[in-house]
């Protein structure tokens, strides 16, 4: 198990560790509901520094990325950042991921902390045609992520940048808490805005600290993975190892907005025919009708309680208080304002297809 440069940090503030991914990391700290609202309603702090991070630069690096991704990475200036996934082989996903732009030749990819030995070795096998230069810098950079509504206010004193001029996933480079040379982006995976902090492990403990002293007033708390996990929930968001995985493929998932056939990804054309014949299958969201808590792996059942799907995602909503999920199901069952049964024990509680994201500013 490996340690998060703060990992003592958190155990001082007393927030319960667990393993993940192979990290000791917060779970949580005062309470999953507590540090949701606090995401919801001002601003709170994620240390999410085991992601990995890989540096992708050369002449032939937007190549090799146009052929491992799935979206168009052309499209990206100096200062943009994109969602994508790596497609596999077999109509999968082996990972989502968020790649950067950084100069002209030059690209981060930001991958998931369960992945990075998998991820790094799907990209070296394709990068043989290529001969990109790849660096792995995982294990040298922290992520703080800085989120609600009140980030950027309570965050300018500590940046010459506007951090108001940060759209939406784009980024920029500059001071942040006395140090310079800092990655300041803004991608969220709450719906709460906000931005995240890349920067080296030894500079972490200042800008935690610095973080936490210009966002007092503000009641900034520290935020762990279960309000991460429920936050993005009510947005809609793919997790990996839920949603998306080794046997699903962007477009059941409804990532057809991040699978751009104008180029030459990895399976695409087996994806192609898939999004021109329609999959069998589709994820869905979905809201209880009556008091209950669905969870992943729960048996979604048609009104006959025949098995008809699986619970990826569920949670008892902070923001909506009623019972979320997301889960696959056969095409005529994806419908918005379609019934179907979610199996909570040997109850069928029923719940209705809905649009996501399920929480509305």
């Amino acid at each position: 198990m490996k340690n998060i440069a703060l990992n003592d940090t958190h155990v001082a503030l007393k927030a319960k560790m667990v393993p993940f991914a192979g990290f000791h990391m917060p779970v949580q700290y005062e309470g999953v509901t507590a540090e949701h609202l606090t995401v919801r309603n001002s601003v709170g702090v994620f240390d999410v520094s085991h992601m990995g991070e890989f540096i992708v630069s050369g002449k032939n690096a937007l190549a090799l990325i146009q052929k491992i991704t799935s979206n168009d990475a052309s499209k990206l200036e100096i200062g943009d950042a994109q969602y994508s996934c790596f497609p596999n082989e077999n109509n999968g996903i082996i990972d989502d991921l968020i790649c950067y732009r950084i100069k002209e030749n030059k690209y981060l990819l930001v991958v998931n902390a369960s992945n990075i030995e998998k991820d790094w070795n799907w990209i070296s096998k394709y990068n043989n045609a290529f001969g990109a230069e790849l660096k792995d810098v995982s294990d040298e950079y922290s992520l703080l992520a800085i989120q609600g509504p009140k980030a950027i206010e309570a965050m300018q004193s500590l940046s010459s940048l506007d951090l108001n001029t940060i759209p939406y996933y784009t980024f920029k480079i500059g001071d942040f808490a006395g140090f310079e040379n800092v990655l300041i982006s803004s991608t969220g995976y709450t719906g709460s805005g906000g931005f995240e902090i890349y920067c080296k492990n030894s500079e972490a403990q200042h800008i935690w600290n610095k973080v936490f002293e210009a966002g007092d007033s503000y009641g900034i708390k520290p935020i762990g993975l279960a309000a991460r996990d429920t936050l993005r929930l009510e947005m809609g968001y793919c997790l990996y190892g839920n949603e998306i995985n080794d046997t699903t493929s962007p477009i059941e998932a409804g990532l057809s907005w991040i699978t751009k056939f104008n180029t030459d990804f990895v399976n695409h054309e087996a994806l192609a025919l898939q999004k021109n014949q329609k999959p069998e299958k589709k994820l869905i969201g979905f809201e209880l009708n009556e008091r209950g808590i669905p969870r992943q792996g729960y048996d979604i059942v048609n009104e006959d309680g025949d098995i008809i799907g699986n619970v990826t995602s569920g949670t008892m909503s902070p923001s909506l208080q009623k019972g979320i999920g997301m889960g696959y199901v056969p095409n005529k069952f994806s419908k918005p304002g379609t019934l179907i049964y979610i199996q909570v024990r040997k109850k069928a509680i029923p719940a209705v297809v809905v649009k996501m994201p399920f929480y509305k500013k």
